[in-house]
Order: structure tokens, then C-alpha cells, then sequence
């Protein structure tokens, strides 16, 4: 009996070596080959939202430099408008330029995001003080001044700030 069970396992012990070692090898190539699909799904993935990613960039840029109070003031202020006029028409055009670009974030981190909504406050505070600070009768021309004014007093450093972080998030992949 004693013969029979060394014998048993002179034959279990390495056939257990070899299926356990058989099993390592397994193991080993479906992982490998598990990596190698993970990595052409990436390369397939940047492929496509690479460019996604550059408009959405661009579209942000254009966003910021549209809603500058300069280039804002000169594309909207057409002669004749009273300063509440005008000042209601430069907000509603923050806004809609703002909720244009709104499904961009996505493709941001949150902090970039979030400077530029703080850009879009700040030009909208610059609007609202220039605003506020003429009288009921003034023209839309005080205001563009007023608000020219109040920009250079800001510097527009939250636009500065939000224009430089889609950049640098966008130069990650260059």
C-alpha cells in the first residue's frame, strides 16, 4: 500500500508542476495580450478625441476673446444706443456666448473650467459697475468708455489666466 502511494505520487507531483506552470504561462499571455488591447484602444482613442479636443480648445479661445470688453464693446456698440441699451445687450451677449460653449468643459480639467467662468463673471462685473457707475441718461458711448476704463483698471487678468490654462492643458499633448 505504502509502494502504491509513492508511486501515485511520483506521477500526481509532476503533473501538478507542470498544469500549475501551464497555468503561469496562461496566465502570463492573457494579460500580455489584455495590455496589448488596452494600448490600441488608447492610440484608437486619442486618435478621435485628439482633434475633439484641439476645437474645443479653439472654440474656449475664440469664447475668451469675445467676451473681452474691448473686442466685446467694438462688435456690439452701434451709434444711437443709450448706455441701458447697450449694457443689456453686452450681457446678453456674455450669456449667450458663454452658454454657446457650455458642453466644452467636458473636455477640461476642472480648474480650467473653472477660470474661465470666472472670466465670464469678471467681464460681466466690468459691465455692470461701468454701468453703474453713469447716470440714467447716458449714452451708450459713456458707457463703452466706462467700460474701457474699468478694463484697463482690471487688466482683464482673469481672461489672461483662463486663455493661459487651455493652453497649457492643451500643450499636455504636444
Amino acid at each position: 500500500m505504502m509502494e502504491y502511494l509513492i508511486d501515485l505520487l511520483k506521477i500526481l507531483l509532476p503533473a501538478g508542476v507542470v498544469l500549475y506552470g501551464m497555468y503561469l504561462v496562461i496566465v502570463s499571455f492573457i494579460a500580455k495580450d489584455r495590455e496589448k488591447m488596452l494600448i490600441d484602444l488608447k492610440t484608437q482613442n486619442t486618435q478621435v478625441v485628439l482633434p475633439v479636443r484641439l476645437q474645443a480648445a479653439e472654440r474656449l479661445s475664440l469664447l475668451l476673446e469675445r467676451i473681452t470688453p474691448n473686442h466685446l464693446v467694438r462688435r456690439i456698440n452701434s451709434g444711437g444706443m443709450t448706455a441701458a441699451e447697450l449694457h443689456t445687450v453686452l450681457l446678453s451677449e456674455v450669456r449667450e456666448e458663454f452658454s454657446h460653449n457650455f458642453s466644452q468643459q467636458v473636455y477640461f480639467s476642472e480648474e480650467t473650467w473653472e477660470a474661465v467662468k470666472r472670466a465670464v463673471e469678471e467681464v460681466t462685473t466690468i459691465i455692470n459697475l461701468s454701468r453703474q457707475s453713469l447716470d440714467k441718461e447716458a449714452s451708450g458711448m459713456d458707457l463703452a468708455k466706462a467700460i474701457f476704463a474699468q478694463s484697463l483698471e482690471r487688466k482683464n487678468d482673469a481672461i489672461a489666466y483662463a486663455l493661459k490654462q487651455v493652453k497649457s492643458e492643451i500643450n499636455i499633448y504636444f
